[in-house]
């Protein structure tokens, strides 16, 4: 499907357009569909379940232990079906088609992980369902703007758009995906891409709304103003925080790189087995984390109960992300940092009284301060808390405590982004250049010359085609079909004009300048030429000094 000559030629420029809002609008209904027929599937499967009420005095007779055994099989059996080719999946790959693809994402890749991520949550592994929305948000969104034959450059646009909507269309917070997109997924800020994702993420949220109601999943949580004399406790709480999720990190990471060379088989069957006999003594460690925040805002938990389920918890989720189940980490994030601001609350009441009444507020801080160092996205984590709590009385606490928490981690520990260092194990780069970024966000049309002339390979005719060009390209097409730019070079030694020709490479019409920087700063000179379809369709033409110019111009 081609669109309009005008309307590719606009969104080639990075610039705010009402063409590309509505294109997102339009890619984000669908992403919505996607991630709203993911979540009634995993309502239906959990009807069965009921992993939610599973009971610690009864657990061993119950049938629903088994249930991450069954899982693990299912998931193999998915795995074993789909191509080797598109077994990647999850929010480190989509990284890195975003960085370096543009986002284009591999339409293959989404059976395998919707019914992956699908049989992974239903059968009470410690993951999180933000891993599948944001992969399926991509894909579908993707999909579509190559379907649409939309300009490479846009095509990033709509991506994170995608993944925009599918993070609200799952958690009900349409401001956390847009600001989990600006500092996770693209990690930079630009007012085009700003409205397409603003739009995606309230039709995520709008379509959420439709099927599941305006539910805020944890405004249960009693919020009360702390005041400022306890937040010396808060400072010391951030501290503790950022040690365990530093931790948390480390071992993570070992474990996933420890399990790149077994088998998936192995990978699999090891994370169920070690996810049951978490789940036969501790039922509650598992799941996305809710049934683990249950505990920590329940009135008077035990303290040692509360330390066995957060060592549960880190266990399960350690076991399942480093061995390959596919899932999200900020369910079980959440879980885990409900529990740790629980329980460093409890302990801090038996040496100061006051804090007794403000345990809720711990546990959200706890999850704030846990998803944003672990993630390396503490304004995606506060903003996420703000909309999942609907109560704005977090905000200073759990910024004062993300700080020293953040920078222990980081600096202390030398903790960086799990997504980052997940990317590094797997081997795939995510790295890209100031100059190369800039010019990904350009496309092709935005600057080719519309001017040249192009004519059969005759020598006869050529010399005389080129007197008559006025300054425009003259491209011969020889018997091959391959295509020359031809030049009259003046000889110094005899004052004669010969006629020359200069190899071209071509690049579609969707390309944008980087594809062309590539070619051509090798040896910094020639010419490029565009095709719209196919490459006998020549549009245009792009020399080394224009995109030496657009480069210098300050644009870039």
């Amino acid at each position: 499907m081609y669109l309009r000559t005008d309307l590719q030629d606009k969104l080639s420029q990075p610039k705010l357009s009402l063409q590309l809002c509505l294109l997102a609008l339009l890619f984000a209904l669908i992403a919505s569909g996607v991630i709203i027929l993911f979540r009634l599937l995993l309502l239906w499967l959990n009807n069965y379940t009921q992993t939610s009420e599973l009971d610690f005095t009864e657990i061993v007779d119950d049938w629903r232990v088994l249930l991450p055994l069954l899982g693990a099989v299912l998931i193999w059996l998915v795995a074993r079906l789909g191509s080797k080719r598109y077994k990647r999946m999850g929010i480190a790959y989509v990284l890195h088609r975003v960085k370096l693809h543009y986002g284009k994402m591999p339409l293959q890749s989404a059976p395998g992980q919707f019914f992956q991520a699908l049989f992974a949550l239903a059968s009470n592994f410690s993951v999180g369902r933000e891993g599948p929305a944001i992969h399926l948000g991509a894909v579908s969104a993707s999909v579509m703007a190559e379907k649409f034959n939309l300009p490479d450059n846009s095509v990033r646009i709509m991506c994170a758009s995608g993944i925009a909507a599918g993070i609200a269309a799952t958690f009900n917070a349409p401001l956390a995906a847009i600001f989990f997109v600006f500092e996770v997924i693209l990690r930079e800020y630009k007012l085009h891409y700003f409205f397409p994702i603003m739009i995606s993420a309230i039709c995520g949220a709008v379509s959420s709304q439709i099927f599941f109601g305006n539910i805020h999943e944890y405004d249960q949580i009693n919020i009360i103003h702390i005041p400022l004399s306890q937040y010396p406790i808060l400072a010391i709480t951030g501290i503790v925080i950022g040690c365990v999720a530093a931790l948390f990190n480390l071992s993570l990471l070992k474990v996933t790189a420890k399990g790149q060379n077994w088998p998936l088989a192995y990978r699999l069957l090891l994370a169920g087995v070690v996810t049951t006999i978490v789940g036969v003594f501790l039922p509650e460690a598992l799941g996305s984390g809710d049934l683990a925040i249950e505990h920590a805002i329940s009135e008077n938990p035990g303290l040692l109960f509360l330390f066995a389920l957060l060592i549960g918890k880190i266990i399960a989720t350690i076991a399942a992300l480093g061995l390959g189940i596919p899932g999200g980490i900020i369910g079980p994030l959440f879980g885990i940092g409900a529990l740790l601001g629980a329980i460093l609350a409890i302990i801090s009441a038996t040496l100061f009284p006051s804090i007794a009444p403000y345990i809720g507020l711990y546990t959200i801080i706890g999850m704030t301060a846990m998803m944003g160092v672990c993630l390396g996205a503490p304004l995606a984590a506060l903003i996420a808390l703000l909309e999942l709590t609907n109560n704005a009385s977090m905000i200073l606490p759990a910024m004062f405590v993300s700080i020293p928490a953040f920078l222990v981690a980081h600096q202390g520990f030398n903790s960086k982004s799990l997504f980052y260092k997940q990317l590094e194990i797997m081997g795939l780069d995510y790295k890209v250049s100031p100059v190369k970024l800039g010019l990904m966000k350009t496309g092709v049309r935005a600057i080719m010359d519309r001017r040249f002339v192009i004519v059969r390979d005759n020598d006869d005719l050529l010399l005389e085609v080129l007197k008559r060009a006025e300054g425009r390209s003259v491209l011969a097409r020889d018997a091959l079909g391959d295509i020359q730019m031809l030049q009259l070079e003046l000889q110094v030694s005899d004052d004669v004009s010969t006629l020359t020709r200069h190899p071209m490479q071509g690049l579609p019409d969707t390309a944008t300048l980087n594809e062309v920087y590539q070619i051509l700063s090798r040896h910094r000179r020639g010419e490029v030429y565009i095709y719209q379809g196919k490459q006998d369709k020549v549009i245009g033409v792009i020399s080394w000094g224009v995109l030496q110019k657009e480069i210098n111009s300050g644009q870039i």
